[in-house]
């Protein structure tokens, strides 16, 4: 090939923004014509090298599009630490059907131990596997939805909220809701029942659930229906896995000391 037309395709795939396929243009050239490759399989090559580095590039802007507040993986969980629910389910979960046949998981129990971790670390996994993923807390996603409400854009909020794959609605029962405030979550997150997944972190059990709709048992009662059909309800109660890291990272008898301090203040 000589230099002239070998130009001519660095600046189209310039123009075009094949930035593999530029990269990559020399040393597949130089290989093909030492291995006598055809032409086909040249052309292929260079179009494999984009589509792979297109690929990496999708994941990561899915990545950092999901919005989550840290970074948690899977394997960074100790599971034996975990709630023996948490324990059994996981190994299911971590397989990421749920997300295929568009089930909802709930994962509810005390504070601390790993809820928002588990719930991460499905959205990373699911992200690497080129799903689209939003994670947002229920105070922030109902401020989201009162403001476009506010604005007249609540359908189009709707309409980006109900393509993704999955959505992780963190904190439920951290703040109680107004009546208005709990229809709208209710109208938002029925949106995706039964269609797409979407997991729920709460640190309260379902019969109290009510608390944070303000009493509205009817309400309270339609919801849990709607999220609780078909899905996967994670009992998460046991002791803090936030403390037991703690307590490990000061040694026992220091952070008794400090508890003991801490109660007498």
């Amino acid at each position: 090939m000589n230099k002239q037309t070998l130009e001519h395709i660095q600046q189209i795939s310039i123009e075009l923004r094949l930035s593999a396929f530029r990269k990559d243009l020399d040393q597949v050239i130089t290989t093909a014509i030492k291995e006598e490759t055809s032409f086909e399989e040249v052309l292929l090559n260079l179009l494999l090298a984009e589509q792979q580095i297109r690929l990496v590039n999708r994941r990561k802007a899915q990545l950092r599009n999901a919005g989550f507040p840290q970074l948690k993986y899977l394997m960074d969980l100790v599971r034996t630490e975990l709630p023996a629910d948490a324990m059994t389910q996981l190994s299911l979960l971590e397989t990421l059907d749920f997300i295929d046949s568009g089930q909802n998981v709930i994962l509810g129990g005390s504070p601390g131990t790993g809820k928002t971790h588990i719930a991460i670390g499905l959205g990373i996994k699911a992200c690497q596997q080129g799903k689209s993923v939003l994670f947002t807390s229920i105070p922030k996603m109902l401020t989201q939805i009162r403001e476009c409400h506010s604005s007249r854009t609540l359908r189009a909020l709707e309409l980006k909220f109900e393509k993704y794959d999955l959505v992780i609605c963190d904190e439920l029962g951290y703040i109680s809701f107004d009546k208005p405030g709990a229809e709208m979550l209710f109208n938002h997150i029925s949106l995706r029942t039964g269609i797409k997944s979407t997991i729920i972190t709460s640190n309260k059990s379902f019969e109290k659930w009510h608390e944070i709709f303000g009493m509205d048992t009817v309400l309270t009662a339609a919801l849990l229906d709607r999220l609780t059909h078909k899905s996967f309800l994670v009992n998460m109660n046991g002791k803090s896995y936030r403390m037991k890291e703690t307590k490990s990272m000061m040694g026992s008898e220091n952070f008794n000391k400090e508890v003991k301090i801490s109660a007498n203040i």
